[in-house]
């Protein structure tokens, strides 16, 4: 999260935003976003050019001789009318452009988008404030970036009210430390939104293999064939496009469709899935794919997109989903299904349930990570639950760090199950076997499970009680009549 500074410089920038005519918070966070990827470029190209003298070889210019003034460092320093000449007619059509490739994600959203701020005056104000924040490229151990970006989407006022909520951004990175991506997967999050999920996979293997970067197979397997989104929201396209991009992915997968229609023809094609699927939201039975009903016949999109999981996973592929409580425990036959089908026909390894206050302030909604791997053959002989109680934040709608954080031992717990199997149930984490699962109609929720021991609390005798209420009502009308005879003095 941010705070402090950078937080009130944040707010300082939408505020100009604000009372210069742009309201709506969508638009806010496009235009702002366009100006942080206009000054990444500059900066991208900067590192670029140190690494090249360094090694003493060539780079790929992004701005050619005649393109200057496209710099961000050369055009924050102009006039504000000669800067919004500059930016409004020639930067942004040029980072409109700009992609070669004109299939790619970012070449295609970028089509219809418009540069939105009305005056000289308001662009310089707003180009000033950014040039100020503390958003460096290649910080991977404090990305004050994609913090910054989580911050701008935690502004939108409609989240929560549609399913469009935001992930935050320690959930997406416990997500990807437990499921460890590699160098060879092909991730896919079918609602990719500001592609949050697929920027944190990159990180992580950026962290943890760093060999990846010297192989070609594998540098061109990461640039075009390792990150896939879909979505519905043109505006998240770009954002998302955007993103993928500044953290170093030329041309992500990124696609406007309906993952869960007929168009979505996808099947046994990737091997991880990262996503937190909307949970507010019911189909006509006509709008959905008619082979994810044949998993689970239900209009409901959080246990569809659990079969959509299931269908475009490879065999072997993993997956890590946020899912609402009721998955687990619903008693529909849909929900019964769709658990029947993961428990039996695949690898169900882990739930992690989640408190209600993670998604604060958007939702209240109780959550919990699930962990599969789809086999098509079985595999499930034993779950690993986790009672998450805390995760570095309050639970309330403020959200302010604390000390109390499950999210580390949760991780570790994880990567050393050996180490699990003989814990109690009253503990935070523990295993139920196959056999129990099916007993309860698959019921995968952890209180199901967990056994809580009450502490015996002994209360004094009644007797005991009643005598020092007594005592204590003698004390007070002693006071009462001390200070009943300080007044008579005093007259």
């Amino acid at each position: 999260m941010i705070t402090g500074e950078l937080r009130s410089k944040v707010d300082k920038i939408w505020e100009i935003f604000w009372t210069g005519g742009i309201t709506n918070p969508l638009s806010v966070i496009e235009q702002f976003t366009y100006l942080l990827f206009i000054k990444g470029l500059d900066e991208k190209q900067k590192e670029e050019e140190r690494l090249a003298e360094f090694v003493g070889t060539d780079f790929n210019k992004i701005f050619n001789d005649d393109q200057q003034n496209f710099k961000w460092h050369n055009f924050k320093q102009m006039s504000a009318t000669d800067m919004y000449e500059t930016v409004s007619k020639k930067v942004f059509p040029f980072i409109k452009t700009m992609h070669s490739a004109k299939n790619s994600a970012f070449a295609k959203y970028m089509d219809d988008a418009i540069f939105m701020i009305p005056t000289p005056q308001m662009l310089e104000r707003i180009v000033t404030n950014i040039d100020g924040l503390p958003v460096k490229e290649g910080n991977t151990t404090d990305d004050t970036k994609g913090d910054l970006y989580e911050y701008l989407l935690s502004k939108v006022a409609t989240a929560g009210t549609n399913g469009q909520f935001r992930t935050p951004r320690h959930i997406i990175k416990m997500m990807v430390d437990l499921i460890q991506p590699t160098p060879t997967d092909i991730i896919v999050d079918p609602t990719v939104g500001s592609a949050g999920f697929l920027v944190e996979a990159r990180e992580y293997l950026k962290r943890n293999n760093e060999d990846m970067f010297t192989i070609k197979e594998l540098i061109d397997h990461y640039n075009n064939d390792m990150f896939y989104g879909n979505d519905l929201d043109r505006t998240m396209l770009r954002i998302g496009a955007m993103n993928m991009m500044l953290h170093g992915v030329e041309r992500p997968n990124i696609e406007y469709r309906d993952s869960l229609s007929e168009t979505n023809r996808d099947r046994e094609k990737y091997t991880l899935v990262l996503a937190n699927p909307p949970f507010k939201g019911s189909l006509d039975y006509d709008s959905v794919s008619a082979d994810l009903l044949k998993v689970t016949k239900t209009k409901k999109t959080e246990l569809l997109f659990l079969a959509l999981f299931l269908r475009t996973l490879k065999k072997g592929g993993r997956c890590a989903s946020i899912v609402p409580d009721g998955v687990l425990f619903g008693s529909s036959n849909a929900h019964k299904s769709i658990r029947k089908e993961i428990v039996e026909n695949h690898h169900l390894q882990a739930i992690v349930s989640m408190p209600s206050g993670v998604f604060k302030p958007y939702a209240g909604v109780s959550t919990a990570i699930m962990i599969f791997t789809k086999t098509g053959a079985g595999g499930t002989d034993k779950v690993w639950f986790y009672d998450m109680q805390a995760d570095g934040l309050s639970l309330d709608d403020k959200r302010q760090p604390v000390d109390e954080n499950d999210i580390p031992d949760i991780i570790s717990r994880y990567h050393n199950l050996v180490n699990e199997k003989d814990r109690k149930r009253t503990e935070k984490s523990f295993f139920v076997r196959k056999d129990e699962i099916v007993k309860n109609d698959y019921d995968l929720s952890i209180n199901r499970y967990k056994e809580i021991v009450y502490d015996e609390v002994k209360y004094e005798a009644p007797k005991v009680i009643i005598q020092r209420i007594k005592e204590l009502e003698q004390q007070i009308l002693d006071g009462l009549n001390d200070i009943e005879r300080m007044v008579w003095d005093e007259l």
